[in-house]
């Protein structure tokens, strides 16, 4: 388990995050992802991200993403959403043990597919566990694996992605992991929620 100050930490880092996302139209789409934390501190905490599958249907087919989809009417809120699409996607349920716990929700962000904005509005939330089992992956995601958070933020994964869409070519941030490249709306929730976390270190660093 980690720490009450460590978990004073995230929460601090949760909420003064708070209010700085996307309005939610009262008609809109809404969805959420599961932002899964483990590790014994916050200095070596881990996220849990996936590969989608690749599907001419998905407009994310083989991007890496947090586990998540949209709301359905059998989830009785966005917590329900996240665990009921991380354990479909992963085979892990982030509230699955014990040690589990619901950290709060980071702003909500507009999602967008090829250049455009889409009526769609993604929720992650914030879950942790000392403990995981091995992913295993649903027809939905190809991989899953395991993002040291501490090394992301050091800046060492730190690339240009080069984004070509209807003849426009752009240098987007990204995070280089292996063989693995995030980018896009998942490498921007993580790397604000990162920042946050580092400026509520117990340690201040």
């Amino acid at each position: 388990m980690i720490s009450g100050a460590d978990e004073a930490a995230v929460r601090s880092a949760i909420e003064r995050l708070r209010g700085s996302g996307a309005e939610i139209p009262a008609d809109a789409r809404e969805a959420a992802v599961a932002v899964l934390l483990s590790g014994a501190s916050l200095e070596d905490f881990s996220v849990l991200l996936m590969r989608r599958a690749f599907r001419e249907t998905d407009p994310w087919s083989g991007q890496i993403g947090l586990p998540g989809g949209h709301a359905e009417e059998v989830d009785e809120d966005l917590i329900a959403t996240a665990r009921r699409e991380s354990v479909e996607e992963v085979g892990i349920d982030p509230m699955g043990d014990a040690s589990a716990l619901h950290l709060g929700a980071l702003p909500a962000v507009q999602a967008t597919s090829r250049a455009k904005r889409l009526p769609l509005y993604i929720t992650p939330i914030v879950f942790y566990r000392a403990e995981v089992e091995e992913p295993v992956c649903g027809p939905e995601a190809d991989e899953a694996f395991w993002l040291p958070v501490r090394t992301a933020w050091s800046g060492v994964l730190d690339a240009d992605h080069r984004y070509e869409h209807e003849g426009l070519v752009r240098n987007l941030p990204s995070w280089r992991f292996e063989d693995r490249t995030i980018w896009g709306m998942t490498h921007g929730i993580l790397r604000r929620f990162f920042r946050a976390m580092n400026e509520n270190s117990p340690t201040g660093e």
